[in-house]
């Protein structure tokens, strides 16, 4: 890895000059000072910056945690570096990129390229359905599947004004995640984190819940902005031409990306918004019920999580009224977008590994 130093300078201002450390009067002058000495020892390339980590601060002591990230990589790369130490870098822009601000024209997303380049690694995806679990024997015709792509007027005299569930096909496959650069395999970034009791990296998450596929437990990569955060999967998909029939700006449009393998569910639960689902690669069972049945589900009514239904698994004893309610399912295939109505209920279960895409609109 003898070039990697050369790319990450390469990255950098020429110039110790050029390199911009200009802050407020909120910033100390003292850890000013601190900075323009890492900045000196940089360009002259005789010591490493190691960095703590906070949150919640300010936006300008979010640039000053970004700027010693920064500090940080370039140090790890100075040398030859071994893959653990390009890993510890990429942890680094993750942490940079995760808790601290935009710097330098995202200088820490274009480390990140670099160094994903540098590490090459290359995983095996291989499918996992569920056992028992047959995809095509689970497709019911209750839920009424639309035969390419509706006009924008269609659309929305058909389903967006009734609140009507419905199928689309077509209106995805000119994606560049179908055609340009596949998710299937999916795809496998290495370096944004993921939000739960630990912080994992996509490589680790893979790791440990796809590749070795922990039997004690599932991980489930659910409505993580995992999009926003790696900048190549978001030139690979398009905002359905639909949202535009809502009140809101393209900028109020959430995306949300759901990755694990077979078998990792979404409970019952409602959105608050209107759900294009679509699905990019893997099979996922989807059940949904409509709000004018909500008494019959059982949500509940003081907890915290109140959009989430009491009832996964209907006991007929404790909640008779479940079975009675009506409801549509389907299995949704890659290249398929659901249109879930805001406030219907819905219930997700993952076939196999599986890649989905979710844009909330109003």
């Amino acid at each position: 890895m003898a070039e990697l130093w050369s790319a990450i300078s390469a990255a950098l201002p020429v110039t110790e000059a050029e390199f911009p450390l200009d802050f407020s009067e909120k910033v100390e002058p003292c850890v000013v000072d601190v900075l323009q000495r890492c900045r000196q020892q940089l360009y002259t390339g005789r010591e490493k910056l190691n960095t703590g980590t906070w949150r919640d601060v300010d936006k300008e002591w979010r640039c000053l945690y970004s700027y010693g990230c920064l500090f940080k990589v370039a140090a790890l790369c100075r040398d030859d570096a071994s893959p653990a130490t390009v890993q510890e870098a990429i942890r680094t822009c993750d942490l940079g990129l995760l808790m601290g601000a935009a710097i330098m024209d995202n200088i820490l997303q274009t480390f990140v390229r670099i160094l994903q380049n540098e590490m090459g690694k290359s995983h095996s995806n291989e499918e996992d359905p569920s056992e028992g679990v047959s995809a095509k024997c689970l497709w019911s015709s209750r839920l009424w599947q639309y035969q390419g792509c509706p006009s924008l007027e269609s659309f929305k005299k058909d389903y967006l004004d009734p609140q009507k569930p419905v199928i689309l096909e077509g209106i995805i496959d000119h994606w560049p995640a179908f055609k340009k650069h596949p998710w299937s395999p999916l795809p496998l970034p290495s370096h944004s984190p993921l939000d739960t009791s630990t912080l994992l990296t996509i490589n680790e998450f893979i790791d440990r819940y796809i590749v070795v596929k922990d039997a004690s437990s599932l991980g489930y990569l659910a409505q993580h902005q995992l999009i926003d955060q790696v900048p190549e999967l978001k030139d690979d998909i398009r905002i359905p031409d639909y949202c535009c029939l809502g009140e809101g700006d393209e900028d109020d449009i959430t995306i949300n990306a759901w990755f694990g393998p077979g078998g990792t569910v979404s409970p019952l639960h409602q959105d608050p918004q209107q759900n294009f689902l679509a699905q990019v690669s893997g099979w996922k069972y989807i059940r949904l019920y409509s709000p004018e049945d909500t008494e019959k589900l059982y949500p509940p009514q003081l907890q915290l999580l109140h959009n989430t239904s009491q009832v996964e698994s209907p006991d007929v004893v404790r909640f008779p009224e479940f079975v009675k309610a009506p409801y549509l399912e389907c299995v949704l295939q890659p290249g398929e977008v659901l249109f879930i109505p805001v406030k219907h209920w819905h219930y997700v279960r993952s076939l196999e590994l599986s890649f989905s895409v979710s844009f909330w609109w109003s």
